[in-house]
């Protein structure tokens, strides 16, 4: 394995953006080549080279923030997030923790029923079950309703998923959508987003089954009219029933849901577009995702992407800047949304959760949770190098959502195994097992699928702030797919109450891991699968 290990050393060592353009521009002008042709090119397989974790450009620290304690200091704190992203002020008595997937589940239906304008929701994908049977007739109904109305339809739903996850299967997430594009084609939309890294000959020779561990559309944002959920949840049967997220729900926070409709709406204009008959097409003037110039494509999307983002920011600068004094007292709580969508060159969500691990400091405590224990180099280093005590909860093999699968997809779960065993001897070795302890979720016919962080400051006994959405700070949330979760940072008791209380009783559900944890017979990890981790760390 020496030499392998070598050459993946020298790789990392000259990697640079400015060589990866310079051999993407040779590639396209191949590809555009080939494909004149015919043909295809086997450095269409660069996508596959995975890359090591850059430094991602520094957040500026503002001078004085970091020593902020206390409720007292909570806004000044955490503020230099307002200098990077859009900051929505809100009720903290609009913001409402969601525990159980049929709470999830049961919300959904009861706001897509009563939508008035627009229902508007991203997912990786929709199910092909009974219970998504019944959201889509949920859809079905309320827009039935809406054209009876006397003045015209009102109500517009936008679906927007991933291509290749909503492809798969000859019953699949469009054939789902099909008939409501089909009667209601003024009303409803349906965009399923391609990563531009599969393309050619690897668009050609990766199974259908696995195409989707190139890059995907991984946003979960479900919005009815003014309000919204933010999850790391899919629209499938499980995780309506038995497989745990974790869900907020923002209602009548108009500002916030306008954000999140936008941001869908910009990703569905660079995305392929259903047609009634099932065929996709690109709307006019857009690069294809993968007929296109990779580059091309990535400048068009990321220009239209950071349109929104940037006009939030600014639009918030501005009212937060005239707010006077008036009703501060009710608007408690601070929502900030976080945008990672590394192939097009954003990187906001990785800036910002650095500078949060960064920041962390003595007597400060993070619980953090991952379905999928994978963090990248970068997030590693600084848990293992902060001085915040950190309580990591992740899926015990028997709650992995790979466990039990067949070929290689069944060696999942043993491979994270085998990343949290090397972890937690990391963490020995540096003497850091005081500060840093791994948990892992247990629960009998339940898979784990929930992520996140919940912040406690130095001398706070509940937690202020909280990140979730779907990332997983992992390689794959980084680097490959398109990701979104929103910080939320607030003074209002009552709500600091309810996270303190998500947070418990995910981590009751769990054990604390120790050395003989790995020793047991169940832990045991064959040698494939050891030499097959790095693949799995980067794809899965």
């Amino acid at each position: 394995m020496a030499a392998p290990m070598t050459w993946r050393r020298l790789v990392y060592s000259v990697y640079s953006p400015a060589i990866t353009g310079v051999f993407t521009r040779i590639s396209d002008r191949i590809f555009r080549a080939r494909d004149r042709r015919g043909g295809s090119s086997v450095l269409l397989l660069a996508p596959l080279l995975a890359e090591a974790d850059p430094v991602p450009r520094h957040v500026s620290r503002p001078a004085g923030s970091a020593g902020a304690q206390g409720t007292d200091g909570l806004c000044g704190h955490f503020q230099w997030m307002a200098e990077h992203v859009p900051a929505f002020r809100v009720p903290g008595t609009h913001i409402h923790i969601l525990t159980s997937p049929d709470q999830f589940y049961q919300t959904m239906k009861a706001r897509i029923r009563t939508a008035k304008r627009r229902v508007v929701m991203a997912s990786l994908y929709l199910g092909t079950g009974q219970l998504e049977q019944e959201l889509v007739d949920c859809m079905e109904e309320a827009l039935r309703r809406s054209q009876e109305n006397s003045d015209g339809p009102d109500l517009k739903v936008s679906i927007l998923l991933d291509y290749t996850r909503g492809s798969r299967g000859q019953t699949n997430s469009r054939t789902m959508l099909l008939p409501l594009l089909q009667r209601f084609v003024s009303q409803m939309r349906v965009s399923l987003y391609h990563t531009p890294d599969l393309r050619g000959l690897l668009r050609l020779l990766v199974p259908q089954r696995f195409n989707e561990t190139i890059g995907v559309q991984h946003i979960k944002v479900y919005l009815f009219d003014d309000s919204l959920i933010i999850s790391g949840a899919n629209l499938s049967d499980s995780y309506f029933t038995n497989r745990q997220d974790r869900y907020v729900l923002l209602d009548n926070c108009s500002e916030v849901a306008d954000f999140f409709s936008d941001l869908v709406e910009a990703v569905g204009d660079v995305s392929l577009q259903l047609q009634p008959d099932n065929s996709v097409t690109m709307l006019e003037g857009m690069v294809h995702p993968y007929n296109g110039n990779r580059q091309d494509f990535s400048a068009a999307a990321r220009k239209r992407i950071m349109e929104v983002v940037n006009t939030a920011h600014v639009r918030q600068q501005l009212l937060n800047g005239s707010e006077d004094s008036e009703g501060e007292g009710e608007e408690d709580t601070w929502v900030f949304p976080l945008v990672q969508m590394k192939p097009l060159g954003i990187q906001v969500d990785e800036q910002v959760t650095q500078r949060l691990l960064t920041d962390a400091g003595p007597d400060s405590t993070v619980f953090l949770t991952s379905g999928y224990f994978n963090l990248t180099r970068a997030y590693m280093r600084l848990v293992l190098g902060a001085g915040a005590s950190y309580r990591i909860l992740t899926a015990s093999p028997e709650v992995n959502g790979f466990f039990g699968a067949k070929g290689i997809a069944g060696a999942i779960p043993a491979a994270y195994t085998h990343i949290a065993r090397q972890f937690y001897n990391q963490v020995r070795r540096l003497g850091q097992q005081e500060r840093v302890h791994l948990h892992e979720y247990h629960r009998s016919q339940w898979t784990f699928h929930a992520k996140g962080l919940w912040y406690y400051l130095q001398g706070q006994d509940r937690p202020c702030l909280t990140l979730i959405g779907s990332p997983n700070f992992g390689y794959r949330s980084v680097h490959r797919d398109l990701e979104a979760q929103i910080a939320i940072v607030t003074e209002n008791e009552e709500l600091q109450s309810h996270l303190q209380e998500e947070q418990e009783i995910l981590y009751e559900r769990s054990s604390e891991v120790s050395g003989s944890t790995f020793e047991r017979p169940d832990r045991h990890v064959r040698l494939w699968v050891k030499l097959v981790t790095p693949l799995i760390k980067n794809f899965f």
